[in-house]
């Protein structure tokens, strides 16, 4: 069981490190709005991510065969989902912060969560690992330490964003803010459509 989790530790470092638009938003939910805000943001990257684990880990390959016909449509929703976010943020208008961002921690987290959600690529990654390592779809214990190990590493790294972003927080000019925003943006632009047509 100690194996399996550390396993699913590695596993979700692997899926949750390389930087991709959701990393990029925690951050600049940091920049904008405070800890809080990204932290939630974090939270429910991270949840999706054990989401797709306990989805993998409960029905292996049948997830597989399941999520096969909806990729296309959902890489592109998910591509015009961060299309959208990245346009607000070429539009936005910075301006200096005064403490915490006035959106809710709830919104944020539903909103992480769906945009994370539409990418059901994971489940594939997170299936391909539960059939390449027998010893951890072996048995349930085996399976649930697996996704508890995955769930913790990948909170432990979106958290780290968070903080990296709200150290920022405040700390910004509004012209830095608008650099950071445009840069951002033209990042998650690319993204989005590496997400859509990749």
């Amino acid at each position: 069981m100690a194996q399996a989790f550390l396993l699913g530790v590695a596993a979700g470092y692997a899926i949750a490190i390389p930087f991709g638009p959701i990393a990029i938003l925690i951050v600049r939910t940091g920049v904008r709005q405070g800890l809080r805000a990204a932290a939630a943001a974090g939270a429910g990257t991270a949840t999706a991510d054990l989401v797709f684990a306990t989805i993998a880990m409960l029905f292996g390959a049948a997830a597989s065969a399941l999520i096969a016909p909806i990729l296309p449509p959902a890489r592109l929703v998910a591509g015009a989902a961060l299309a959208v976010i990245a346009v607000r943020g070429l539009l936005a208008v910075p301006s200096p912060v005064d403490g915490e961002g006035t959106s809710r921690p709830g919104n944020t987290y539903f909103l992480f969560l769906g945009l994370t959600m539409l990418n059901p690529p994971t489940v594939i990654y997170f299936v391909s690992l539960a059939i390449a390592l027998p010893e951890v779809s072996a048995d349930f214990p085996s399976r649930a330490a697996f996704v508890v190990g995955a769930f913790l590493s990948s909170l432990s790294w979106q958290e780290f964003l968070a903080v990296v972003g709200a150290m920022l927080h405040g700390r910004l000019t509004p012209r830095l803010q608008r650099i950071t925003a445009v840069v951002s943006s033209f990042i998650i632009l690319a993204l989005a459509a590496r997400v859509a047509f990749g």
